[in-house]
């Protein structure tokens, strides 16, 4: 058995999209897998199962949502491996704040190419850092109003989720 984590695109964010982590742990186990537990409110929800590709299963639970819930939400599901080698990568060590650095993770990791150029430009108070399984977002003013952020996403699209680094380190315990 693999641990995983499927980290589920803007659910619950307003009054749109909600699906509540009981319903959300509900549905993982439908699915076949084993000890879903959530985190925050945010759509993290770890498991364990067979191996498979994560794009497969990320598609499993993208159905089963919309099956459950009436929405498609965008999935991105890693293993641990994955989310300790996207803690070893971030390279933002200026980011003295972890609530306020963003960790964008892609399922198709060749859609950082997109963004890797974005990196070497002048962002002012903002940074960005791209590895080879995540980018890095540091926003020391804020998530609102940032440049570097809206551009990363105007080029990833859909595709990107973002959790902040702190979640990260909970996910990266969750699942050990």
């Amino acid at each position: 058995m693999i641990t995983y984590a499927g980290l589920v695109r803007g659910i619950n964010v307003g009054k749109a999209r909600r699906l509540p982590m009981a319903d959300l742990r509900a549905l993982v186990k439908a699915e076949g897998f084993t000890d879903p537990r959530t985190l925050l409110n945010s759509g993290n929800v770890v498991f364990a199962g067979a191996k498979q590709p994560f794009p497969r299963l990320a598609a499993r639970l993208e159905s089963a949502i919309e099956t459950r819930a009436g929405f498609r939400p965008h999935v991105v599901v890693v293993d641990a491996a994955w989310v300790d080698a996207v803690m070893q990568e971030n390279s933002l060590t200026q980011a003295d704040n972890p609530s306020r650095l963003l960790v964008a993770f892609v399922q198709d990791t060749d859609r950082l190419q997109s963004v890797r150029e974005l990196a070497s430009r002048d962002w002012g108070s903002e940074a960005l850092a791209v590895g080879s399984r995540a980018a890095y977002i540091w926003l020391p003013d804020g998530i609102l109003e940032s440049r570097v952020l809206s551009e990363v996403v105007a080029r990833v699209g859909p595709w990107i989720t973002t959790r902040n680094w702190t979640t990260v380190q909970k996910l990266q315990a969750l699942m050990r």
